[in-house]
């Protein structure tokens, strides 16, 4: 419209460069919806879910979208199908269909034809995209992908609806309306007094509608999407997968985090940290599958060729079915943790796997199951052949009628079996796993249950899942943060209870197992929920329960989970985490948030990266309205009282171009103030202008609006013309605003703690807006159409000094506003 009236008045110059400048606002404005576009499809990438196929003979993984018909994919329990497909084989295979044909229980699945022509719900024989698989295994033969398949057949119906805003987004949207409205009622007051004050009616219509261009913020939106965008980005760098954007958000108000203790807390690698022989404990030092670690008895190193220690360790590596390998420079475990347990603890004492297989070939076996609990396998050497057994102690101890030590083997006596079982009960108390090893010579002639007894007892083995180091200062962290920290887990009470202790999760807390919760009525668990720091042995359902509770009491929770059955949970808390290493389909599809290494430090990190996310839209606000307000409040006063206007149309254009532009971009970007975590969290219903964010930006704008109308009466007052004294009010407040961008950093920190340097994007965008200012000063052409003049010295020592007294305003605000908040703290209660 600007333009328009400029073209319709002849001022065919002014029309030519108010419609750069809008076009050039338009270009931005597109860049960042197009860059915000980008990074969430960046992410949608990044969280596609992948499918076991067949290629080149090898069975391997794939994103789901890469899926063809004439594939061959694997399921089993907890996968997502990833395409429609005909079964080749099923074992016990049932799918839950519920999202597809709403039946209420899991389907069971099989191979074969169906007769005639059945509906969806009756093809037994055929799994579709996007049901899970619940029980089972199976291959199945890919005939539909995409948009082929029956779920693809509902999306195209679905294709029109559009995505919905985040609370953010939304709550920040009717802001802007406000604003918007506030800005453009102010702008027509302005224009209709200088009309009534007898300025051409052309000119002011040309001004009210660029001051309201200029105070409008239009580029709200694209900076809130880009923030979140960014920062999911960001998320991933520290592992911490975003499926979802709205997630970004709610992190920064979690109040409670349960986590598993499996794999998150802990490292997810059985070690031995305790043995018992020769009626004596060992100590076991090393974490992890790394062959490296010393042992001591009472304190004192103790070599590894011992034969006690060697008769235990030689039984453990026999009477086993895991393998140690080295893939490039990781140690990791083929086959069950406990058993790659004692692997390792072997290979610690120079004990190799490889070279006892091959000399003590196995002959026999009897495995392991719940009803007997324990193994025995029977090996073939050069003395002959021998049993080798490892369980439970008790039922091991129960099978041994001799024992080995003092360098030979003996009869055990009523006070050996005392002894085994007190090392055992100790070891137990520091929630190890503990296991019983025996041998036995066989003569040759005995069957397999004749080998299991009158057994020589060798020792026992103390395993644990050791607690991750960074987990134990994540959990300080969130102390700091004000968020609780809990965990919960499947685990027995005793293991769950020592291990959150070694973190330092479990302080002055209440630790439950599944059995008391469901002794409690809700009522009962609302008095104590917010006092459990440990929930052991609990099901989906206890979970659910906890969540509830938590909720009922105005926390904003995350909770954990990697199982199928965790899915519920997940979805029902306010950021359902999902693992990304050990989490099914099933749980990553249910859930706002995935760990691609499955660790609690990693939601730690995340939390951090919400709460910085939120305070950059925080900063961007903070400097976008005060600067706006400040032009306002400056034009408003001077028409008020009368005097020329201030700034041209298009130099009020200019401003918007140069300052709300790249230093506002790179606000929304700006690393987190230092002090994040050591916050409470920011309630939910929490707005963005609470009252010192008020004071802080109202303060700003005053400050703008008062030394830009100061800059121009002191230039009138001292002969300027009215052009020069407007190009030297148009310096001041661009100087002023680029110099506010740096103040809007923090509400409170002073700009020299965070360090004037530390957001490299911000000094680039202040170094580019300068660039576009020096060029319509110094650039002939440009003078004329923006009202410029090259400044003299004074002019510039002037504009610089002026601009630079907002930091030292607001720098004496927030260090007034810092002193009373100690005085309150200080203040005896």
């Amino acid at each position: 419209f600007a333009m328009l009236l400029s073209v319709v008045v002849g001022e065919y110059t002014e029309a030519l460069v108010i419609f750069v400048i809008v076009l050039f606002i338009a270009i931005l404005g597109f860049i960042q919806e197009y860059r915000a576009e980008r990074a969430v499809d960046a992410l949608k990438k990044l969280s596609a879910p992948l499918a076991s196929v067949m290629r080149d003979s090898e069975r391997v993984e794939v994103p789901a979208r890469e899926l063809a018909p004439g594939d061959i994919i694997f399921l089993q329990a907890g996968d997502r199908v990833p395409a429609d497909s005909l079964l080749m084989e099923a074992v016990n295979l049932r799918a839950d269909e519920a999202p597809l044909t709403g039946e209420s229980v899991p389907v069971e699945k099989k191979v074969g034809a169906v007769p005639g022509a059945p509906p969806l719900g009756d093809r037994r024989n055929t799994v579709y995209m996007g049901t899970a698989v619940t029980y089972g295994r199976g291959s199945a033969l890919v005939v539909a992908t995409g948009m082929t398949t029956e779920f693809g057949k509902i999306a195209g119906m679905l294709q029109q609806v559009e995505d919905k805003q985040t609370p953010l987004q939304v709550n920040l949207d009717r802001i802007g309306k406000w604003l918007g409205s506030a800005c453009l009622a102010i702008s027509a007051l302005v224009a209709l007094l200088g009309i009534l004050r007898g300025r051409p009616t052309l000119e002011m219509l040309i001004w009210g509608i660029s001051l309201a261009v200029a105070a409008v913020p239009e580029a709200l939106p694209a900076i809130v999407t880009i923030s979140l965008a960014i920062g999911a980005t960001r998320m991933v760098k520290r592992h911490a997968l975003i499926r979802k954007l709205t997630a970004v958000e709610t992190l920064g108000s979690v109040t409670v985090i349960c986590s598993d203790k499996t794999g998150t807390l802990t490292q997810d690698k059985m070690t031995v940290r305790q043995l018992y022989a020769n009626g004596q404990l060992i100590d076991v030092s090393g974490t992890g599958y790394e062959p490296r670690g010393h042992f001591s008895a009472g304190g004192q190193p103790l070599k590894p060729d011992e034969a006690h220690l060697r008769t235990l360790l030689f039984t453990g590596v026999l009477c086993n079915d895991a393998r140690l390998v080295k893939d490039n420079d990781t140690w990791r475990i083929k086959g069950d943790p406990t058993e790659g347990a004692l692997v390792v603890v072997a290979a610690k004492a120079g004990l190799k796997q490889e070279d006892l297989a091959a000399n003590y070939p196995r002959v026999g076996e009897v495995p392991f199951s719940s009803e007997r609990k324990k193994m025995t396998v029977i090996v073939k050497g050069q003395a002959g052949r021998t049993a080798y057994s490892k369980g439970a102690p008790e039922v091991i101890l129960d099978s041994c009628r001799r024992i080995y030590q003092g360098g030979g083997e003996r009869e055990i006596t009523g006070k050996d079996r005392a002894e085994i079982l007190e090392a055992a009960h100790q070891m137990a108390g520091r929630a190890l796993r503990v296991l019983g090893l025996a041998y036995k010579p066989l003569l040759g002639t005995e069957t397999d249950n004749e080998a299991e007894r009158d057994m020589v007892f060798a020792g026992l083995a103390g395993m644990i899942d050791p607690p991750r180091e960074e987990a134990r200062e994540a959990i300080k962290s969130c102390d700091a943060a004000g968020i609780k920290s809990c965990m919960i887990t499947g685990d027995h009470k005793l293991t769950a209870m020592a291990i959150a202790r070694e973190l330092g999760l479990l302080k002055d807390g209440l630790a439950l197992s599944g059995s008391e919760l469901d002794d409690l009525s809700d009522e009962d668990l609302d008095r104590i929920v917010e006092k459990v720091e440990v929930y052991a042995r609990v099901s989906p359902a206890h979970k659910m329960r906890v969540v509830d509770a938590l909720s009922r009491k105005g926390h904003v929770v995350a909770m954990t989970g990697d199982g199928v059955n965790d899915a519920p949970a997940l979805k029902k808390a306010h950021i359902g985490v999902a693992m990304g290493i050990t989490g099914t389909d099933v749980t990553r599809e249910a859930s706002d948030m995935v760990l691609t290494d499955d660790n609690f430090a990693s939601i730690v990190a995340a939390v951090e990266e919400g709460r910085g996310i939120f305070g950059n839209i925080k900063k961007y606000l903070m400097f976008l309205l005060s600067c706006n307000l400040g032009e306002i409040l400056a034009m408003f006063v001077a028409v008020l009282i009368g005097l020329p206007l201030p700034l041209a149309a298009v130099q009020i254009l200019f401003v918007n171009l140069a300052t709300d532009g790249l230093p506002a971009l790179a606000l929304g970007i700006d690393p987190p103030e230092p002090d994040i975590m050591k916050r409470p969290p920011r309630g939910r219903k929490e707005g963005i202008f609470t009252r010192p964010v008020l004071w802080t930006l109202g303060g700003m704008a005053l400050w703008i609006g008062l030394v830009t109308l100061g800059v121009f009466i002191w230039a009138l007052n001292t002969g300027k013309s009215t052009e020069e004294a407007q190009g030297l009010t148009f310096v001041t407040l661009i100087l002023l605003e680029l110099f506010n961008a740096f103040n809007s950093r923090s509400e409170k920190h002073s700009l020299f703690t965070i360090g004037l340097f530390t957001n490299r994007w911000l000094l680039a965008g202040v170094a580019g807006s300068l660039a576009m200012t020096l060029a319509v000063i110094y650039i002939p052409a440009l003078r004329e159409p923006f009202h410029t003049y090259v400044l003299s010295g004074t002019d510039w020592i002037i504009a610089v000094l002026a601009g630079f007294s907002i930091i030292v305003v607001v720098e004496l605000g927030k260090l007034i506003a810092r002193l009373r908040a100690r005085a309150v703290i200080a203040r005896p209660h």
